[in-house]
């Protein structure tokens, strides 16, 4: 059917309005002699509308004279037709040429830059190492290409564990991953430091070697030295640097968060479904098949398909299909003691799974609260963990 349509677009056909007392007759005439007339509708009890190829049309002439309808031309469709009208706008045409050459150069060029995937380390310092490397908003594809953004990216900053750059239509996607503080093994004659994993009340400090900087009681956040090796006296000309020992046992919480509605409604597709089609070019989004969705209740389904990749070059063009799936919508009231005992369970086995085997629960404690017909389940669970993890000392963090 689709490659129909695409032939008689090619070949141009026109949308026509036949009127009189002897339709039936026409369209037998027209079959009897293969012109074909398709997507025929009725208006009224005299008038129909049809669509017929431009050569059908001028066949027609002879059976409107032995018929006595009359038939009207109401649009003209097809390839031949829109060329035609270039002819006779030659201005719109250049235009159109323009147009495409300029949507084409612009398409060359990155003009939005996404960062994703950064906690702690602040967009501005991804942004400046970007801007030593001349990449910003504006800059052409292929110079970003030329340059090994991703390793340059992991030079500058230490915390990152990884770094990944993307370009997609005209957006650069940086994607970093940033280091974790874990433990690392270190050999025992290499200087070193002991440092907190996590913000934490420090509960024991055992120092085997080095010198200890927290005590039980104080409040640590993450990154901060527990044990340093870097030790300072009177009697050395320089500081003396040590492998640093010991364990800090330390007071951390916690938490998770499950959230049920009360009554819960569950979609039940009836089998009914309504299909859209748009285009999108750039951020420019052209509607090809629209109308007023006709179900109250709908679940949508998107099917995205990129039509832009040329090979040569990549163009942000792609085609959304959207399928709307009629739903019956029906209200079921849950248990609410039944719900706050599956909240529970969930919660703590969430916990469970993040908690480190080697640690000892102190706490558990659960909480309820009702919002807006949704039951809030809170899990917190406070344990002793060690926290420490070992990082070589360097000449950026020498220091007591």
């Amino acid at each position: 059917m689709l490659l129909i349509r695409i032939w008689n677009y090619f070949r141009g056909y026109v949308i026509i309005k036949i009127e009189g007392l002897t339709l039936e007759k026409f369209i037998n005439l027209a079959i009897a002699k293969n012109i074909i007339l398709w997507d025929i509708t009725r208006i009224d009890y005299t008038t129909l509308k049809a669509k017929v190829s431009v050569a059908g049309f001028k066949e027609l002439r002879d059976i409107v004279q032995k018929v006595g309808c009359r038939v009207n031309v109401i649009e003209k469709k097809g390839y031949p037709f829109f060329i035609n009208k270039f002819k006779y706008r030659k201005m719109l045409a250049i235009g159109s040429v323009l147009s495409i050459s300029l949507i084409i150069f612009l398409t060359s060029f990155i003009w939005n830059i996404d960062i994703v995937g950064n906690e702690r380390i602040k967009d501005e310092e991804i942004i400046n190492v970007l801007e030593s490397l001349k990449i910003r908003e504006g800059v052409s594809k292929r110079a970003a290409r030329d340059i090994d953004i991703s390793n340059a990216l992991l030079l500058s900053i230490q915390d990152l564990a990884f770094a990944n750059v993307q370009i997609q239509g005209t957006k650069m996607i940086v994607e970093v991953k940033e280091r974790e503080l874990v433990q690392v093994e270190l050999k025992d004659d290499v200087p070193c430091n002991i440092l907190a994993s996590k913000k934490a009340v420090i509960e024991k400090v055992i120092v085997k070697n080095g010198k200890g900087l927290v005590s039980k009681g104080d409040i640590v956040k993450e990154g901060q030295i527990l044990i340093t090796g870097v030790i300072n006296s009177e009697t050395l000309e320089s500081p003396l640097l040590v492998h640093s020992e010991g364990s800090i046992i330390a007071r951390t919480i916690y938490t998770e968060k499950i959230e049920e509605p009360i009554v819960k409604t569950i979609d039940d597709e009836t089998g009914n479904t309504f299909t859209t089609r748009e285009i999108i070019i750039g951020k420019k989004r052209i509607q090809l098949m629209n109308g007023e969705i006709p179900f109250k209740d709908y679940v949508e389904v998107e099917k995205i398909k990129e039509i832009g990749d040329l090979g040569i070059i990549k163009l942000p063009i792609v085609t959304i299909q959207h399928t709307f799936k009629e739903v019956q919508k029906t209200k079921i009231k849950q248990d609410v003691e039944a719900l706050k005992k599956i909240s529970a369970v969930k919660g703590t086995q969430k916990l469970m799974a993040k908690i480190p085997k080697d640690s000892t629960v102190i706490s558990k404690d659960v909480r309820y609260s009702i919002e807006d017909n949704i039951l809030v389940t809170e899990v917190i669970i406070e344990v002793n963990e060690d926290i420490g993890v070992k990082e070589k000392i360097t000449s950026n963090n020498q220091e007591d």
